[in-house]
């Protein structure tokens, strides 16, 4: 049988194939994985090192601090520098986060072996290495819109999810074992060198290229969230994001609690929780590459009541041999939501406007977990643990169903429009109408 008529057989069916052998992309992950892995180890690190250099009897407050420090001055990072990073490609914007990452980690431990490290010069640095992280996030899916057709972009966006899962777990046992023999700084320092790692990655990797659309002096430091305000899928698809997230914020209050006061178990259940949950997100995250062809905002809206109702037996008191798979079965549903939410960012916007519009998104969604953890403190102490977990399943559900009767109306309202009347501005629908558009063998992008 001559071998042009062969059929392909796997891998080359999976979604995945065109992504991993991109002739770019395959030289750029492996920097992604090794930089991953550095991030889920500091995970544990950079809790237990201001545990160590708090002053005592302050170490709850202070370890609070560093978490935030880590994660959310990256929405300031989003207005700061707006108008320097418009425009930019995506290799340039991811590669400049990893650079500054890389050099204010690194700095943690120059200033441990200088004998000057302080709890206060602790945070700086770990917000200073945040600051463009809403970009960086921004640059590595701008990145895959600049390199591949839309058909292509679910799939590699579930890729990155999944090397992010894998780290998730792994990471933190590999950070303990470190720890253990040197300490949490230490574990640091090897966050900022696979930091580098990735930088140089992007920098050796990726050639230099023309920005799609060169920054303006002129731009606004907000014309990202401007886009989002204007674009009513969008605008809808930011509400149900950040609605999402900050639903399942009190949920890092109230399982510990859940689990020492309400089953009287030991911090091992405890983990075992956050490792099925883990396990499912590294399964649901394989999974995604395979949801390419389903419409996306459906996709979207059934997660989200997916997962409010996987929730459901954590929040009746279901026993672990029910609560746990459940609980497994949360993360395999939660965790396309990120690889399907990006493709719906990339098929709507031009590259042009990809990276303000998802570094804008970023700031707002970043803010989501903390603010729903904050609250979930007062929440516990007003109502119990089990019945914050319930309110939290039940308000997703709840979420869900809304969104998707506002997507049944808006689809309604389109279909009783006149002929030839034309949508007013910004009125493009979160539906099937609205992702059916792109053809499904577009052209390659460069």
């Amino acid at each position: 049988m001559p071998t042009d008529t062969v059929p392909p057989r796997f891998p080359r069916t999976s979604p995945y194939w065109p992504v991993v052998s991109h002739p770019l992309l395959r030289r750029v992950l492996p920097g992604f994985a090794v930089s991953a892995l550095g991030d889920g180890m500091a995970l544990v690190a950079v809790t237990w090192l201001a545990l160590e250099v708090a002053p005592p009897g302050q170490r709850g407050v202070w370890v609070a601090i560093a978490v935030a420090a880590y994660t959310l001055p990256s929405a300031a990072g989003t207005v700061l520098f707006g108008r320097l990073l418009s425009g930019r490609s995506g290799a340039q914007l991811a590669g400049w986060d990893a650079t500054v990452r890389a050099a204010a980690l690194a700095a943690i431990p120059a200033a441990h072996l200088a004998g000057v490290l302080t709890v206060g010069l602790y945070v700086v640095l770990l917000a200073a290495s945040s600051l463009l992280h809403s970009w960086g996030s921004a640059g590595r899916f701008t990145l895959i819109a600049e390199l591949l057709p839309h058909r292509h972009h679910l799939p590699a966006n579930a890729v990155l999810s999944t090397i992010s899962g894998f780290a998730t777990v792994a990471g933190p046992p590999l950070a303990g074992i470190v720890i253990g023999w040197t300490g949490p700084v230490w574990v640091i320092a090897v966050d900022a060198g696979t930091f580098a790692v990735l930088a140089l990655t992007y920098r050796v990797a990726v050639p230099p290229v023309a920005a799609n659309c060169p920054t303006r002096a002129t731009a606004s430091r907000t014309a990202g969230l401007g886009f989002i305000r204007h674009h009513r899928a969008l605008l809808g698809l930011l509400a149900l994001s950040f609605g999402f997230f900050f639903l399942f914020g009190p949920v890092y209050v109230a399982l510990p609690i859940h689990v020492v006061e309400d089953r009287h178990a030991s911090a091992t259940v405890l983990g075992s929780y956050y490792t099925a949950f883990g396990v499912g997100g590294v399964v649901g995250s394989l999974a995604a590459g395979y949801l390419h062809r389903w419409s996306l905002w459906p996709t979207i809206v059934g997660i989200v009541l997916g997962f409010g109702a996987a929730m459901l037996p954590l929040g009746l008191g279901a026993p672990i041999g029910v609560s746990l798979p459940a609980f497994a079965l949360a993360g395999l549903i939660w965790a396309p939501y990120r690889s399907t939410s990006m493709a719906l960012f990339q098929r709507t916007c031009t590259t042009s406007e990809l990276s303000q519009v998802l570094s804008a998104n970023g700031a707002v969604t970043v803010l989501a977990v903390p603010l729903g953890t904050m609250l979930g403190g007062p929440l516990v102490t007003a109502i119990g643990a089990r019945d914050t977990l319930f309110l939290c399943a039940t308000a997703t559900v709840a979420l869900g169903v809304l969104a998707g009767g506002l997507t049944v109306l808006r689809q309604k309202t389109s279909l009783r429009r006149k002929p030839g009347e034309e949508a007013s501005p910004g009125s493009a629908l979160p539906s099937t109408a609205l992702l059916e558009s792109v053809p499904a063998e577009d052209t390659q992008r460069s």
